[in-house]
């Protein structure tokens, strides 16, 4: 357990709750703390499986209103991402999913084909309530999106989109800006962003730790390094910050949380006590030929400590064979659900769920 601060167990020597906020490294004995706080060891199996073999399902969020959980997802049908919505009463049965963020009959549209959406705004204390925030009297999403169909096909950006309060739960298509907020060819671009924008998650920080109320992690991917000399795809994970949601500016030039090789994405930020928590997927270290899900702590939202300890979720199931990657965790009554996606050796993508404490097993299997 986790009494007060995660620092107060430690020694004044090491940092102490005044302090904190100036430590730019996490100690091991905190990040251990954490971790315990975090783990799910119990596969409870698949959530949410796709009607067909051409349906590829993948980035789960979940949040909740009132009694009510929802889930948020992408689903590739062979042509490009749309969005979707499912509700659950109890984080583990989910219904039929809606589109929330569709293709466009416009196909001059820069996001045309792809709407790949993650809801922004979220209360992010841990063990929290886990409700989008609304500001300015609507609720907020930020998504990645092109007009080239195929899988990830073509110049990705980033764009920000809204919905009034009213129809948070209605599956009506969110009301996206006009034009992107990044693009991979924008003047002030940084080295490790020049091709592709992805995922990205946004946080609403009352406090201003980094000077901004609304802070951004995203990922991306960038052919050249720092000395320019060519690479192989990598992906990292980097920030931008804004004062209302619509106007953004790019924070800092390095990436904030990134691996000497292959794939570090798709952020999603807690808070325990006075620790930031970082959950994010690797995939294709050190040898390694699979995607699996790890986590970072800050005290500042700028300098992150990696966990260098055993991943949160790897593959060890047939439905998660290939890939067991992109996290969402939940804590609620006394349980964590870590949400994921589950990649089969069959290429078949579904949202699978391992929880703290062992639930029982799901019946959902993949079409065969």
């Amino acid at each position: 357990m986790l009494a007060g601060t995660l620092l107060g167990m430690l020694p004044v020597t090491a940092t102490n709750a005044q302090d904190n906020r100036t430590a730019k490294q996490v100690p091991a004995q905190v990040m251990q703390q954490v971790y315990g706080q975090v783990k799910t060891p119990y596969k409870y199996g698949l959530a949410l499986v796709p009607q067909n073999n051409a349906q590829k399902m993948d980035c789960p969020t979940v949040f909740r209103k009132g009694d009510t959980w929802y889930m948020t997802y992408v689903i590739f049908d062979g042509t490009g991402y749309e969005t979707w919505q499912s509700s659950s009463a109890d984080l583990l049965h989910w219904s039929a999913g809606t589109r929330i963020m569709s293709f466009s009959s416009d196909t001059t549209q820069w996001d045309a084909i792809h709407k790949a959406g993650y809801p922004a705004l979220q209360d992010f204390k841990w063990d929290g309530t886990y409700a989008l925030q609304p500001y300015k009297k609507k609720y907020w999403i930020s998504y990645f999106a092109g007009n080239v169909k195929g899988y990830e096909a073509g110049p990705l950006a980033l764009g920000i989109a809204y919905t009034p309060k009213s129809k948070l739960a209605s599956g009506k298509e969110w009301t996206r800006l006009k034009t992107p907020i990044f693009t991979a060819t924008d003047t002030d671009v940084r080295w490790w962003e020049n091709r592709k924008l992805f995922k990205s998650t946004i946080i609403w920080d009352t406090a201003k730790t980094t000077g901004y109320p609304f802070v951004m992690y995203y990922n991306a991917n960038g052919d050249s390094a720092a000395n320019n000399i060519k690479t192989r795809w990598y992906e990292r994970i980097g920030m931008a910050v804004s004062n209302d949601m619509v106007h953004w500016k790019r924070f800092n030039t390095e990436p904030v949380v990134h691996h000497a090789m292959g794939i570090t994405g798709d952020p999603v930020i807690r808070k325990i006590d006075d620790v930031w928590v970082m959950f994010y997927f690797g995939a294709f270290w050190k040898g390694r030929k699979d995607a699996f899900n790890r986590f970072a702590c800050s005290y500042d939202l700028v300098n992150w400590t990696d966990w260098e300890g055993q991943d949160l979720i790897n593959s060890s199931e047939d439905y998660d064979r290939k890939f067991a990657h992109k996290s969402y965790v939940v804590k609620h009554n006394g349980v964590v659900y870590h949400f994921y996606c589950a990649v089969n050796n069959k290429d078949q993508r579904g949202i699978a769920v391992a929880t703290s404490k062992d639930l029982g097993k799901s019946t959902l299997q993949f079409v065969q």
